[in-house]
């Protein structure tokens, strides 16, 4: 554990103190769940983000369409 992790964890122990016993059971099974959840629920998240987006279309259909959908308007600089 790092110094800057052993300050937070002080920090919060402290304010910990003044919940009721309830509050604290309710706070251990969130921190519980949320050390069960780790890192497979961050990799789960990350991989089935891809292919998000479905298309019967090809990429250079879709390329087409976005280059011929842009308009734009000439300004006329002057210096």
């Amino acid at each position: 554990m790092t110094q800057a992790e052993r300050h937070i964890v002080e920090t919060y122990s402290g304010l910990f103190e003044s919940l009721s016993s309830v509050s604290k059971l309710e706070l251990l099974e969130r921190l519980a769940k949320s050390i069960r959840k780790g890192r497979t629920s961050k990799e789960k998240d990350f991989f089935s983000s891809f292919g998000a987006f479905s298309s019967d279309k090809s990429a250079e259909e879709i390329n087409r369409e976005i280059r011929e959908s842009r308009k734009f308007s000439p300004k006329d600089l002057k210096f």
